[in-house]
């Protein structure tokens, strides 16, 4: 498969496309292929050296993206296999993202997507939906309420 990855933080110079094997999801994981890789300010800004240390000598970017579930690994219901999903923080803690052909993640973090939406919209749900929820629910003082 296809993917892009760094090696150093740097400006956008220091991405290459690369040939990968196809991952293979472990227990609780999905493989999905990848139709729209999402691009956050936190990705560009972790690849430049801006934010975030680089944990892993090769990073594939992207926190968030759309496809299609290809692969379940053990403990995941099979019927998963063909569901359209949006995918969120990816390359959390791990370090491969959805610059890529193929993703492997954990089967809670590929959200089922309805057919009425394209994979450019699965793919802008991510870090900025999750930023949206906090921001109304998380609060000192409790939940944020919305007026009518």
């Amino acid at each position: 498969m296809k993917a892009i990855i760094y090696r150093d933080h740097g400006d956008p110079d220091v991405l290459q496309l690369v040939a990968r094997d196809l991952p293979v999801p472990g227990p609780g994981e999905v493989r999905v292929r990848v139709a729209v890789s999402g691009v956050n300010p936190t990705d560009w800004k972790t690849r430049s050296g801006a934010t975030n240390p680089k944990k892993f000598p090769e990073v594939t970017p992207h926190l968030d993206g759309a496809g299609v579930i290809d692969a379940v690994g053990e403990g995941v219901d099979r019927s998963r296999v063909g569901q359209r999903v949006w995918l969120f923080m990816v390359t959390a803690g791990r370090p491969t993202g959805t610059a890529a052909e193929f993703t492997v993640v954990p089967a809670r973090q590929a959200v089922p997507l309805p057919d009425e939406a394209g994979f450019d919209v699965g793919a802008s749900l991510g870090v900025p939906a999750l930023t949206a929820h906090r921001a109304l629910t998380v609060a000192e003082d409790g939940p944020r309420r919305l007026r009518p």
